[in-house]
């Protein structure tokens, strides 16, 4: 279980007005400026115990991150599993739009993900289990409330899993160097998971072989690939340009 609390004035901003009830308690040091005294304003009107506390406290507890001088406490987020992730696809129906996100380990990476799920209006992000990077409050610090607002699915196997979506009529594109395709060449809409590997590796043989397509984007310098969340962000962006065109 991942530790409790969430730092940063975007993230319990998101917090306090999505999911308050889940506050504990908020900490605030350092000199009270307006947005401070905003988000203190808020969590007293909405019943939500304040605390000053010591710079040296918060350092503590987030491990001397950028926490902006406030800290809530909260009870532990839910992460959603396999059960819920089905209710979901069959609920939505041909608007379901998934982020497959395959053995994503640097928090940064997964919490930059779920702010750009969050901008493309995905519905869930789906990781495997075991061997990737949960809700810790780094997480939910770099998703900017992103977090509390896009369902984080985990399930104990991904490949099972896409081979079930697929069945209920989802198409599974995989993002991947030797792809076939651009991915400015391959149709993102209708029901949609886009899926990507994870920090060094990529995909997995398993995970490919589930893929309908594997598409790649065009690289034009001399590198031969982008950060996993850079490249997150454009697929999503490209997916939600056809599907609102």
């Amino acid at each position: 279980m991942s530790k409790n609390f969430v730092y940063g004035f975007h993230a319990i901003e998101t917090l306090l007005k999505e999911q308050a009830q889940s506050v504990e308690k908020l900490l605030v040091c350092g000199r009270e400026n307006r947005r401070t005294g905003e988000v203190v304003r808020q969590s007293e009107a909405l019943g939500i115990p304040v605390e000053r506390a010591r710079q040296a406290e918060l350092d503590r507890l987030s491990d001397n991150a950028n926490h902006q001088g406030l800290l809530a406490w909260v009870r532990p987020q839910e992460v959603r599993n396999e059960a819920f992730l089905k209710d979901l696809v069959l609920a939505e129906g041909g608007r379901i739009f998934l982020l497959v996100l395959d053995e994503i380990q640097d928090p940064h990476n997964l919490g930059a993900c779920l702010r750009s799920a969050d901008g493309a209006g995905v519905s869930a992000v789906l990781t495997p289990r075991r061997r990737c990077a949960g809700l810790t409050p780094a997480v939910r610090k770099v998703a900017s409330g992103a977090a509390e607002t896009v369902p984080l699915v985990q399930v104990g196997n991904l490949a099972r899993m896409l081979r079930w979506l697929a069945e209920q009529d989802v198409r599974i594109i995989g993002l991947s160097g030797d792809g076939g395709q651009s991915l400015y060449d391959t149709a993102l809409t209708g029901p949609l998971a886009l899926v990507l590997g994870g920090e060094g590796k990529g995909l997995r043989r398993l995970t490919k072989d589930r893929c309908e397509a594997l598409a790649a984007l065009p690289m034009r310098g001399t590198i031969d690939s982008l950060n996993v969340s850079v490249a997150a962000g454009i697929c999503l962006y490209e997916a939600l340009r056809q599907r609102n065109s």
